[in-house]
């Protein structure tokens, strides 16, 4: 479990299965209900989306907050991450720690709110479920007294086309 640019997240190697299929039993989530991954790169996003619609570096370019995008023709993920349609939602985090966690990882993580599926996801540190940190294999120790409320990124979902939708705000 990790700070984020927005909320307290469970993550794992998005590339492996079965740590991906640990994080839908943990969070009690169905595995049709895709999760979202955290790159740390332009260059990085193109080794998991078949192609970045060009509408994609405009959006990220004028978002002032945190943006996930769900792209269409997800590749070189673990199939249980990728959704029924074939899309998966990917952010660019603008944070310190999340950047350098995956720059040394070299490779995307799962990115999920720290709470049981269809609860609220926790603002702060302190309202995750004891469930959940005894669930995990390893808590991040740093930003942990913050008292600030994290919020969740925007969502939208695009096609190849360069239309777009948006799910959340």
């Amino acid at each position: 479990m990790y700070p984020t640019d927005t909320i307290w997240g469970i993550g794992c190697d998005a590339t492996n299965k079965e740590a991906v299929e640990k994080i839908y039993t943990l969070k009690k989530r169905h595995d049709a209900k895709s999760m979202l991954i955290l790159v740390d790169t332009e260059i990085r996003l193109r080794q998991y989306v078949k192609e970045v619609p060009e509408i994609a570096w405009q959006l990220m370019e004028v978002s002032d907050k945190p943006m996930t995008i769900i792209y269409p023709g997800a590749k070189n993920l673990a199939a249980n991450l990728v959704a029924e349609d074939g899309s998966i939602g990917i952010r660019i985090p603008d944070d310190e720690f999340c950047t350098k966690l995956i720059s040394k990882f070299k490779k995307p993580i799962v990115s999920t709110s720290a709470n049981i599926s269809d609860n609220k996801f926790p603002e702060t540190f302190r309202e995750i479920s004891e469930e959940i940190k005894e669930g995990v294999d390893y808590i991040v120790s740093w930003r942990q007294n913050i008292e600030k409320p994290g919020i969740a990124s925007s969502i939208i979902k695009l096609k190849i086309n360069g239309e777009f939708s948006i799910f959340r705000n």
